[in-house]
């Protein structure tokens, strides 16, 4: 019988009053729709492991859905890293997005600071303290993580990260269908056989969607670059682009296999739930 597709949604600690005041509302809305999870995230260099921890209790209490972590292990050491999977544990915690996270902005190299350098070697940490205790996830890369040399060394990094024991993979943001279906047959190829979920921003903004793509690495074809430079001071209709092209993608996506979506809300709301309306998701056909 084929698993239903999943669907999940990503929050970062909100870093100013007011936008911690806001999260209350933000996260019952987003629930409402009954999303499988909500991950949050973690800062650069591991920092703000008490916002991640406080931004999982809100998600539990005004939603009562499951929430997923994000675990770094740049800059950490065994025993920090022991001590948070402990107290994840203690909360209820049953899913991981385990990554290697950020190298803090003092970094002078790509050589990762701190006793774990790879995001593999910390799965497999997890697995050794506390055996299937957690689902795991990691994250995939279709375009190649901006910081590695060459797309086939970026595979390898990933399948480390499967060996090592990863139950699922998180992709990077994409607007381009095909980068997702050609690491897909890699995959295939390779023998890996975990799901690897599309990781989906939506389109609010020329700017902050140029700035995102150039942050991680993400392609976004010319002719919607050019569009939303196009329209960057309408934005009414610069959001009805954004929305027509996300939704092309998502439904391009599910069409052909994917196994569910992982939003990136940027602690919005609106934006999020526009798009899971276009895509009649938890509607019956």
């Amino acid at each position: 019988m084929k698993t239903p597709p999943s669907f999940s949604f990503e929050l970062f600690p909100p870093r100013t009053p007011e936008a911690h005041a806001k999260l209350p509302a933000t996260i019952a809305q987003l629930a409402a729709v009954r999303p499988d999870y909500f991950s949050i995230t973690h800062g650069a260099g591991g920092s703000d492991q008490d916002g991640t921890y406080e931004t999982l209790l809100a998600v539990v209490e005004h939603s009562g859905a499951e929430a997923a972590p994000h675990l770094t292990c740049v800059g950490s050491t065994r025993a920090n890293v022991a001590a948070q999977l402990v107290r994840y544990r203690e909360a209820g915690v049953k899913r991981i997005v385990a990554l290697r996270g950020d190298l803090p902005a003092t970094a002078m190299s790509a050589a990762a600071p701190g006793e774990f350098h790879y995001a593999n070697e910390l799965v497999s940490f997890i697995r050794k303290e506390h055996g299937d205790a957690f689902k795991i996830e990691v994250a995939a890369y279709p375009e190649m993580h901006p910081q590695t040399a060459k797309p086939s060394e970026d595979f390898e990094h990933f399948r480390h990260k499967v060996e090592a024991g990863a139950d699922a993979a998180l992709t990077q943001l994409f607007y381009n269908a095909d980068a997702y279906f050609d690491f897909m047959e890699r995959c295939e190829k390779a023998g890996i056989k975990i799901p690897i979920v599309p990781g989906i921003m939506p389109i609010t903004s020329y700017a902050n969607t140029m700035r995102f793509c150039s942050g991680c690495g993400a392609d976004l074809p010319r002719w919607v670059r050019l569009r939303l430079e196009e329209l960057q001071d309408d934005k009414p209709a610069l959001h009805e682009f954004g929305l027509s092209v996300v939704t092309r993608l998502s439904k391009t996506l599910l069409s052909n296999g994917a196994p569910g979506l992982h939003f990136y809300t940027i602690n919005q709301a609106g934006p999020t739930l526009r798009l899971w309306e276009n895509l009649r998701l938890g509607v019956s056909p």
